[in-house]
């Protein structure tokens, strides 16, 4: 009698003792972990195929391409004033759409214009970034500069906010090399002086000379899955020659790299005071490339981003509109959470006033208005769902109590 045979995996060889589950076909087996790696395989080349193989990316190559005039119109519905920086992202915007539906020509080839936006913290950086990614039709991606360190040390390669793009169209190579990247804090990886560094500035320098290669355009080998933490992925090729990059940071201090560079106080009779003041008041207004190297931005870095704007600081009548007039304005965000409790939430006129006093004391900017809000609404929200009201007016009263009651209360800016 023949000596019954020991059934196993036909790829890796394992018996049939040493796995959970083997799947008999018409010549083989295979075992569970070859089932696994198998999909792992089919995963990984599904992502570096042609977009053929995928549900076609039709309305990446068909662009509904939008007036600036539109786009800022757009704009006007999320974020209030910032008009200069509107409109040259507005510009932009609209130039990516033209420059990468043209026909390629001999004698004329459109450059890409890379951004950098400078503002106070607050003024409406990252959600003018967030609004274009509300409207546009390419892929969009934003990322953060403080993440990146210089290959080779703990920390993500520069070329992992290529892997975010790629996420945002779904592996579809052709469709992110025509998207569009926000770096943001990009003002965090600044060299400490304006001198080139004689030791290793892995989270600042090193940085932005990583970026160089991405900004400028060329081909980039992108991780597909990100970071170092699988080296055995395959690496997907990408040319961000016509991918635009938008840029924006803080940049706290260097008003007063800019103040030394712009006389704001000039003597005579003939003087405009209130002119004066207001240019003292918003030197950001005067921002150029020459104070970003100062700043702690490499040369290189700055020839690469030739569009500079800014962002105005917030004044009084600005936030007051923040509050209530865009289309997720702060208060329509409350007056929905308590609408999902089946309670009408209300505010007394001079709460708003309150509020935009406080937010200006305490220089936080818009974000500022949304811890004040929470911290005179925080006890309504605790006690409210429990009783049975259906309507809730905040006095002037209530909301100056509260807020003297909140810790909030004891910042104070110098």
């Amino acid at each position: 009698m023949p000596k019954q045979q020991v059934l196993h995996c036909t790829f890796c060889g394992r018996r049939r003792d040493e796995v959970k589950i083997l799947i008999a076909g018409q010549d083989g087996h295979i075992c569970e972990n070859c089932v696994e790696h198998a999909q792992e395989i089919i995963l990984q080349e599904l992502g570096t195929l042609p977009s053929e193989t995928r549900p076609a990316n039709n309305n990446a190559q068909k662009f509904t391409i939008r007036k600036p005039v539109e786009i800022k119109k757009f704009l006007d519905e999320y974020v209030i004033g910032q008009n200069d920086a509107k409109k040259t992202l507005a510009v932009a915007v609209y130039n990516h759409y033209k420059r990468i539906s043209q026909k390629v020509e001999n004698d004329v080839e459109i450059e890409k214009s890379n951004i950098v936006m400078v503002g106070e913290t607050g003024t409406g950086k990252t959600l003018l970034a967030k609004s274009i990614a509300r409207m546009l039709n390419v892929p969009f991606a934003i990322v953060d500069a403080t993440v990146f360190t210089e290959a080779g040390y703990v920390g993500e390669d520069v070329e992992s906010m290529l892997t975010r793009l790629l996420q945002a169209c779904n592996y579809d190579v052709a469709a992110a090399e025509r998207g569009i990247v926000y770096i943001d804090e990009i003002d965090k990886i600044a060299r400490k002086n304006d001198n080139p560094s004689i030791t290793r500035d892995v989270s600042g320098e090193g940085v932005q000379q990583g970026l160089l290669k991405l900004l400028e355009g060329s081909e980039v080998l992108v991780p597909p899955q990100g970071g170092r933490k699988h080296p055995e992925q395959k690496l997907i090729k990408v040319n961000t020659q016509n991918i635009l990059f938008i840029c924006g940071g803080a940049f706290d201090g260097i008003d007063r790299i800019i103040a030394r560079r712009v006389n704001t106080n000039t003597i005579g009779f003939n003087v405009n005071k209130e002119l004066q003041e207001y240019q003292h008041d918003n030197l950001l207004q005067f921002v150029n490339a020459v104070d970003l190297k100062h700043f702690g931005l490499i040369p290189e870095l700055l020839g690469r981003l030739p569009v500079v704007t800014y962002l105005n600081p917030l004044d009084a009548k600005t936030l007051r509109s923040i509050l209530t007039e865009p289309k997720n304005a702060l208060i329509k965000q409350f007056t929905k959470l308590f609408e999902i409790e089946g309670i009408e939430l209300h505010f007394e006129p001079r709460v708003f006033d309150f509020m935009v006093e406080k937010a200006l004391e305490y220089k936080l900017g818009a974000r500022g208005l949304r811890s004040i809000c929470e911290s005179i609404l925080t006890d309504a929200m605790y006690e409210l769902p429990s009783e049975k009201e259906k309507r809730f007016e905040v006095t002037y009263e209530y909301a100056q109590r509260k807020f003297v009651n909140s810790k909030l209360s004891m910042l104070k800016v110098a």
